[in-house]
C-alpha cells in the first residue's frame, strides 16, 4: 500500500516539463516580434471609457485587487448578490391598450417560460382598481414578478396593487415586482419634474412608506438606460447611475427616512450593449460601487447595500437594415447581463425599434433567454467570470474610473444640479460624437449598416421616417436640456433610405467595379468598394477582371453605371486611370479604390477627383456622391 502511494508521489506532474514563463520573458518575445514597432500603439487598446487595456493579463495582475477573497453573496457583492445559483427573472414587457387582450397575452406568455411581467400603462390617466384587477385576472402574484411601468401614476398603481394583494390574501413576503417611480428620470427625458422638485420627492418618501411591508417590491427606479441609449460610454453610465441613485438617498434621508427603508426600494435599470466583456464587468462593478455608496450612510447591516439590477438589451446598436442581425446582438448582450449577475432581464424583439413586435419576434426574444437558462445552464454557476485575469481587471478599471467621475458629479452638488448645469448632457454628447465619428469611418462596425450590407435589401414600405431620428420627449415647460436617445446606425439608415426612396421613382444609381491587373489587389479592392457603395443603397456591379482597359471601358459604358470604381494595384493606376478618364469622359464619375500616395498629385492632374480607402469618412463621402447624383 505504501509502495503504491510512493509511486504515485513519484509520478511527474503533467506540466513539469514546461517551466513557467515570466512576464519579462513574454515581453521580450513580444518586442522581438514587433521588430521595433511601438508596443503601445500596436497592442495596447485605448478604450472609449478612457483607460488602457493590455494585450494580455497574468495572475500577478490580480494581486492588487482587494475583493477577490470575498465570497459570492457577501459585501461588496462584486461577485454576485447570490450564493447558490445564478437564476434571474425572465421578463417580457407588454404595452397595455386593451385590458382583456393584455391579460390574455400575459397568461399565454407565462406558459411559455416568462416569470416576470412588465405592464406598460398609459401614463396620461390614473387607472382604476377594476382595471388593475382585470389586468391581473388569473395571474398568481406570489409566483410571478409583476412590474408596472407607469410614470407619475406609480403611487396610485402601488396603492391599488397592494389593496388587491391583500384582498386575495397573498403572502407579502413573496410578492416581487416594482412600480418604477422616477421623477429624476422624468427630468432627464422630459426636462422637468412630474409636479415640482419638492412635491416629487415628497411623493418618493410617501411611496416608500406605503411599501415598507412588501420587502421585495421596489418603488423607485434609476434608469441608466437613458445614458447608454444616448451614446454614453460605460464609465459615464456607471458614474451617472451612481450619482442618480445617490440623489434619491440624499434627498430622502434629509426628509427623515432611514437608509434601511430607502436603499432596498431602488431598482437600477441598465441597458447592455455588444462590448461583451466590458458589459460583464459593468454589472459586477455596479454592485461594488452601489454597496460602497450605501455603506457610507451607515445602514444597519450589509444586506441593505445590495443592488437590484434589471437589464434590458440596448437600443443604441440596433439596426433597421439587416434587422435579423439584431438577434445575434441581443444574444451576446443577454450573456453579458447573465454572466455579470443581473437580477432580471428583458430581451427586446429584433424589430422593436422600427415596427410593432409580432408573435415571431417576441418568441425569439423569449427563447434567447430560455436557451441560455435551460440549455446552456447559465443559471447554475454563481459569478462564472470570477478569477478571469481580463474581466477582473476590467471590473477594477471601471470601478476606479467611474468612482472618480461620480465624485466630480458630487462636487457639482449632486446629479440634479450637474444635470441642470448641462454637465451630464455635455459629457454624453462628446462621447456620442466620438462614437458617431467611429461609425462614419468604420472604426466601429454595425454589420448591415456601415459595413457588410445586404446588397439586395430595400427599405420596407411600412417603416416610418421617425424611427431613423432621435427620440425627443422634451415637454413644453422643460427647464433643462433633455437627453435624446438615438441609434448609432441612424445616419447610415437615413442615407440608404434616401436612395431607396429615390429609386422608387427613378433608376437606382449603380457603382461599376472596373477590376484590372493583380488578382489579389483587384479582388480586395472591389470587395471593399462594393461594401462601401452598398452602404448607400447603390446597386453594385462587380466583375472578375478585365484583360484590357478597352474591354473594361466598353463594359462600364454598357452598364450605364453612374459611378465607375477603378480596382487595381497602386502601380497600375497611373497607367490605366488617364485612359479610362479620357474614354469614359463625363458619362460616369471615376473613383479610385485606395490611396496611392506617391501618385495622388499626378492622378489629380489627369482628372481623378475621388478616392475611397480605409481612412475615408464613409458617411460623408457617400453623402457627397448622393448630392452629385442629385439624390
Amino acid at each position: 500500500m505504501m509502495d503504491d502511494m510512493n509511486k504515485k508521489e513519484e509520478q511527474p506532474k503533467l506540466f513539469d516539463e514546461f517551466p513557467p514563463v515570466s512576464t519579462e520573458q513574454w515581453e521580450a518575445l513580444i518586442n522581438k516580434d514587433l521588430k521595433g514597432a511601438d508596443y503601445e500603439r500596436k497592442l495596447v487598446w485605448q478604450t472609449l471609457e478612457g483607460f488602457k487595456v493590455k494585450p494580455y493579463y497574468r495572475k500577478e495582475n490580480l494581486e492588487p485587487l482587494s475583493y477577490l477573497d470575498v465570497f459570492p453573496g457577501d459585501f461588496p457583492f462584486v461577485r454576485s448578490g447570490r450564493k447558490k445559483e445564478n437564476n434571474w427573472f425572465v421578463r417580457q414587457d407588454i404595452t397595455v391598450s386593451d385590458i382583456k387582450e393584455t391579460n390574455k397575452k400575459a397568461l399565454d406568455i407565462l406558459m411559455k417560460g416568462i416569470d416576470s411581467l412588465g405592464f406598460v400603462l398609459d401614463q396620461s390617466k390614473e387607472p382604476t382598481i377594476e382595471e388593475i384587477e382585470n389586468l391581473m385576472e388569473n395571474i398568481y402574484a406570489q409566483m410571478v414578478e409583476v412590474n408596472f411601468v407607469c410614470g407619475k401614476q406609480a403611487p396610485k398603481v402601488l396603492e391599488i396593487y397592494l389593496e388587491l394583494v391583500k384582498k386575495y390574501n397573498r403572502d407579502l413576503q413573496k410578492i416581487h415586482g416594482s412600480v418604477n417611480f422616477d421623477p429624476i428620470g422624468h427630468l432627464i427625458m422630459g426636462g422637468n419634474f412630474y409636479t415640482s422638485e419638492d412635491a416629487d420627492f415628497d411623493a418618493c418618501a410617501e411611496i416608500i412608506e406605503n411599501s415598507k411591508h412588501v420587502p421585495h417590491f421596489r418603488t423607485l427606479s434609476v434608469n441608466a438606460t437613458y445614458f447608454k441609449n444616448s451614446g454614453s460610454n460605460i464609465v459615464q453610465e456607471l458614474a451617472f447611475a451612481l450619482a442618480y441613485g445617490n440623489e434619491y438617498l440624499s434627498r430622502l434621508t434629509e426628509k427623515g427616512l432611514s437608509i434601511d427603508d430607502i436603499a432596498p426600494n431602488l431598482k437600477f435599470h441598465f441597458a447592455v450593449g455588444s462590448n461583451y466583456f466590458m458589459e460583464i464587468a459593468k454589472i459586477r462593478a455596479a454592485r461594488f460601487l452601489w454597496a460602497k455608496v450605501v455603506n457610507a450612510y451607515s445602514p444597519s447591516n450589509a444586506e441593505i447595500t445590495r443592488t437590484h439590477i434589471h437589464t434590458v438589451t440596448a437600443d443604441w446598436n440596433k439596426t433597421v437594415y439587416d434587422p435579423y442581425v439584431n438577434m445575434l446582438r441581443t444574444t451576446t448582450e443577454s450573456m453579458s447581463a447573465i454572466i455579470g449577475g443581473t437580477n432580471s432581464l428583458t430581451v427586446k424583439p429584433f424589430n422593436a425599434n422600427f415596427e410593432a413586435s409580432n408573435p415571431f419576434s417576441e418568441r425569439i426574444a423569449r427563447n434567447q433567454q430560455l436557451i441560455l437558462k435551460e440549455e446552456s445552464y447559465l443559471d447554475k454557476i454563481v459569478d462564472p467570470a470570477a478569477g478571469s485575469y481580463y474581466i477582473e481587471n476590467l471590473t477594477d478599471s471601471l470601478i476606479g474610473e467611474a468612482w472618480k467621475l461620480f465624485l466630480e458629479i458630487e462636487e457639482q452638488g449632486g446629479f440634479i444640479e450637474a444635470f441642470k448645469k448641462g454637465i451630464v448632457q455635455q459629457q454624453i454628447k462628446e462621447t456620442a460624437g466620438k462614437r458617431n465619428q467611429a461609425l462614419a469611418s468604420r472604426k466601429e462596425v454595425l454589420i448591415g449598416s456601415n459595413q457588410y450590407p445586404n446588397f439586395g435589401e430595400r427599405l420596407a414600405e411600412n417603416v416610418e421616417k421617425s424611427v431613423m431620428e432621435p427620440i425627443d420627449c422634451s415637454m413644453e415647460n422643460a427647464i433643462v436640456e433633455t437627453l435624446k436617445p438615438y441609434r448609432g446606425a441612424m445616419e447610415f439608415e437615413q442615407l440608404r433610405a434616401k436612395t431607396d426612396l429615390y429609386a422608387r421613382a427613378n433608376k437606382r444609381p449603380a457603382a461599376f467595379m472596373f477590376t484590372y491587373g493583380s488578382l489579389s489587389m483587384r479582388r480586395a479592392r472591389s470587395q471593399f468598394s462594393s461594401n462601401f457603395f452598398a452602404c448607400a443603397g447603390f446597386e453594385v456591379i462587380d466583375n472578375n477582371g478585365f484583360k484590357s482597359v478597352d474591354e473594361g471601358v466598353k463594359a462600364s459604358l454598357a452598364s450605364k453605371a453612374e459611378i465607375v470604381v477603378l480596382c487595381a494595384a497602386d502601380d497600375d493606376y497611373l497607367q490605366i486611370a488617364p485612359e479610362v478618364v479620357e474614354k469614359i469622359g463625363d458619362k460616369a464619375i471615376i473613383v479610385i479604390a485606395g490611396y496611392p500616395k506617391d501618385a495622388i498629385d499626378e492622378l489629380k492632374t489627369k482628372g481623378i477627383k475621388h478616392f475611397i480607402h480605409l481612412k475615408s469618412n464613409v458617411l460623408e463621402t457617400l453623402k457627397e456622391f448622393q448630392k452629385t447624383l442629385g439624390i
